[in-house]
């Protein structure tokens, strides 16, 4: 008997398992996939979540195999205006004053070696949850794989399956909020950016064009995530794809696709993250729109909240309600900071709040990020608001 089922070997998922086996937790991590999926999702890493990567002893080599960046630009397509800003000022008041670009399976990959390495744990792929059933005493687990049906039981069950959670909704639990009309589509791009003047982040407001543009690697792949609109069919999306980059992707069609994948944006949330012995993380609890990189950023917030928490409730020494603690806690910085703020920053990318006085309002606020070092700092600080503070 496991002490904790881990459904899900995304980031949140293998950065929780690691975590709670770095405690002397008993850990089994379940995933559908055959294999970590190389998809073009998160890549971007803020500041504020790396003092906790580091504390699991992974940061170093996620740092070899990404890098560290300060530098970031808002370029307003329409009039051509560029306002770049720096987390420079962020030396002297964080232990890493920069943000780390690396793609969200190459994390994965790095928590699983570590994984792997500890005892009692254990990894299952291409095994897909079908049942999920509560007792007094444990969780018993049912997944359908290669080999047929196999029944696991554990103490505690942490859903970390992604916003079509199959936990979720094993444990009755609705996932409430909206989803936008409109569609993202990430692409991973070769494209010497820098070559036009394009800051390693570049966020291009447009009210039809609106693009988030960000470096990779060193090895010349870029991140260019574009919108259109839902009612069009997903499955000829690459067909429209020349269309949209001739409007944001400067030269003559010099670029080559690596890359690409539509997804629909959603701002929804469990309404509670703990029922019973099951608990959600990450996108099986909250999901948001990616604008400014805060569904990554807000999933390993869980995480980092949680595997302490839960594992001092294995161990014995903290009674149970300390999950509802956890729960009460991400789901009220999800709903009042983590998703209005994201869907703030959609409002102004992608749709460049409308135009007119709405946009230079905006705009006079991004301007200061040039000109004010103290409201940079304060600005910047803010993603560090979205921790749970120990429980």
């Amino acid at each position: 008997m496991d002490d904790v089922i881990v459904v899900g070997a995304g980031p949140t998922g293998l950065i929780t398992a690691l975590g709670l086996a770095r405690s002397g937790v008993r850990v089994r991590v379940i995933e559908a996939e055959p294999h970590i999926i190389n998809s073009p999702r998160a890549a971007v890493y803020h500041w504020s979540v790396l003092d906790d990567i580091e504390k699991l002893g992974i940061l170093d080599e996620a740092e070899s195999s990404g890098f560290r960046k300060q530098d970031y630009t808002y370029h307003v397509l329409r009039t051509g205006e560029r306002i770049p800003y720096s987390l420079e000022i962020l030396e002297g008041h964080a232990r890493h004053p920069y943000n780390l670009h690396l793609g969200q399976h190459q994390l994965a990959e790095i928590a699983l070696r570590a994984l792997r390495s500890l005892p009692n744990t254990s990894v299952d792929f291409n095994a897909r949850v079908v049942q999920l059933d509560q007792g007094d005493d444990g969780v018993t687990v049912v997944s359908d794989g290669a080999t047929g049906e196999q029944a696991f039981q554990a103490n505690w069950v942490v859903g970390a399956d992604g916003a079509g959670s199959t936990v979720r909704a094993l444990a009755g639990l609705t996932f409430d909020g909206m989803t936008w009309p409109e569609r993202f589509v990430a692409t991973n791009v070769f494209f010497d950016f820098e070559r036009y003047g394009f800051a390693r982040t570049t966020q291009l407001i447009d009210g039809r064009h609106g693009a988030i543009i960000a470096k990779l690697n060193n090895d010349g792949l870029w991140r260019c995530t574009y919108m259109e609109e839902a009612t069009l069919p997903e499955e000829t999306f690459l067909e429209r794809l020349p269309e949209a980059f001739a409007a944001i992707i400067p030269g003559k069609n010099e670029y080559r696709i690596d890359r690409a994948a539509p997804y629909r944006m959603h701002q929804r949330s469990a309404p509670r993250y703990r029922t019973g012995r099951v608990v959600l993380v990450g996108d099986a609890a909250h999901a948001t729109n990616p604008t400014g990189g805060l569904g990554l950023t807000s999933g390993l917030f869980d995480s980092f909240a949680l595997y302490p928490a839960l594992a001092s409730v294995v161990h014995g020494r903290r009674q149970e309600d300390l999950l509802d603690r956890y729960s009460e806690s991400r789901r009220s910085i999800f709903l009042e900071r983590v998703s209005p703020q994201a869907s703030a920053n959609k409002q102004l990318i992608y749709h460049a709040n409308g135009g007119g006085e709405r946009l230079e309002e905006a705009l006079q606020g991004i301007r200061r990020l040039s000109t004010d070092a103290e409201y940079r700092l304060q600005r910047l600080m803010y993603t560090k608001t979205l921790a749970t503070p120990p429980l």
